[in-house]
């Protein structure tokens, strides 16, 4: 594969990420809609009684992507890209959980996931600095 490809991919990737990511954001009710429509159109059961399993499957693979970073973190200490998706991962969370707590219910685990993630990111962000600063 060449350069020009991978990068052609990369950039569709980033793209179809963000879009699915946005609707996930402002439209989660009509996703699990749309494909119970679809299920019913191909005889399969709803996934309406068991939805929110689902987002517990994006969940999983979400904490599975930050135990990644942070173990490639210990292992290689010296890549400054690992530390910089953990912060971007975790301030991301907790931004979206403020904003949640705000605009749509003040509940308790939307301020929690908002200070401990935005905690975990600003410790990994001074980590970084720190590290970087640190002659090698």
């Amino acid at each position: 594969m060449t350069q020009k490809t991978y990068k052609l991919i990369s950039l569709g990737l980033a793209i179809v990420f963000g879009m699915v990511g946005l609707v996930f954001l402002f439209m989660s009710s009509d996703v699990l809609s749309f494909f119970d429509e679809l299920s019913r159109a191909v005889g399969m059961q709803e996934a309406a009684s068991v939805s929110h399993k689902f987002y517990v499957i994006l969940a999983a693979a979400y904490m599975y992507l930050v135990t990644l970073l942070a173990s490639l973190m210990y292992l290689h200490p010296d890549n400054p890209a690992y530390p910089l998706l953990l912060f971007n991962g975790k301030t991301a969370s907790s931004a979206l959980s403020i904003l949640f707590f705000v605009l749509d219910k003040p509940l308790l685990v939307y301020l929690t996931n908002g200070i401990v993630d935005g905690l975990i990111g600003v410790l990994v962000i001074a980590m970084y600095r720190s590290i970087r600063r640190v002659p090698r």
